[in-house]
């Protein structure tokens, strides 16, 4: 199945001489930040978007939404390890080598490459990742998106993968983060919350001013103050 791209005829192969010829007209310096953006910057930005949505939404003044949100955000790290490990069989079925390897002329800017090319590890962990954070939450899951949606154009600008190594990459990142999201959220909420009722792990869930919402007897949310808040009061 190393045949997904035959020729220069091939809307695959066009795509990628497209874009990886941008390489060949730019100057040397931006190309080595493209290379070091695609193989590092992107994924430890997201890491970056993960812990600053987990630092939100802990210093949120509902308790019962933070557990909830914390154990979507935990998710996404998993999504993306298990969607790494769901292409390794993959990538050895289909068997297609890196581009560069069966087409002339391409301007690749990481050496080294000699695993198979189909699916992209990084647009895989990166999407799944991103998806993962999306169901957890809207506003920092689009800033994910966008960061992977960016790793990808970078792995077929440094000429390590063909467009579509990238959209399969895309595609199965994708289902796995959101068909084992209720299951994942199934197990990972009541993991969360215990966290959350330790005395010294809770403020990884919440932070101290959090306040713990329960359903009030005459219908109604009503707020509960934390211990700090208590103590205070006292």
């Amino acid at each position: 199945m190393a045949g997904l791209a035959f020729d220069g005829a091939n809307p695959d192969v066009s795509v990628l001489y497209d874009i990886n010829g941008l390489a060949k007209d730019a100057p040397s310096w931006f190309d080595r930040a493209m290379a070091f953006v695609g193989e590092y910057g992107i994924l430890l930005g997201l890491v970056l978007v993960v812990l600053w949505c987990w630092w939100t939404v802990r210093r949120g003044e509902d308790r019962q939404s933070a557990v909830t949100s914390v154990a979507g955000i935990v998710w996404g790290p998993l999504a993306a390890g298990i969607a790494v490990l769901v292409n390794i069989p993959i990538r050895g079925f289909v068997h297609r080598p890196r581009p560069f390897l069966d087409h002339k002329g391409l301007d690749v800017l990481v050496e080294g490459k000699t695993d198979f090319s189909f699916v992209s590890d990084h647009a895989t962990l990166a999407m799944a990742l991103a998806a993962g954070l999306f169901v957890a939450n809207r506003k920092f899951g689009l800033v994910a998106l966008g960061l992977a949606l960016f790793e990808g154009f970078c792995r077929v600008y440094m000429g390590v993968h063909y467009p579509t190594d990238v959209v399969g990459g895309f595609a199965l990142g994708t289902a796995v983060a959101l068909l084992l999201a209720p299951l994942a959220q199934m197990l990972l909420t009541p993991l969360v919350a215990a966290v959350a009722r330790s005395p010294r792990l809770g403020r990884l869930v919440h932070s101290r001013k959090a306040l713990t919402v329960v359903p009030a007897a005459a219908g109604g949310p009503v707020e509960h103050p934390g211990p700090e808040e208590r103590d205070l009061a006292a």
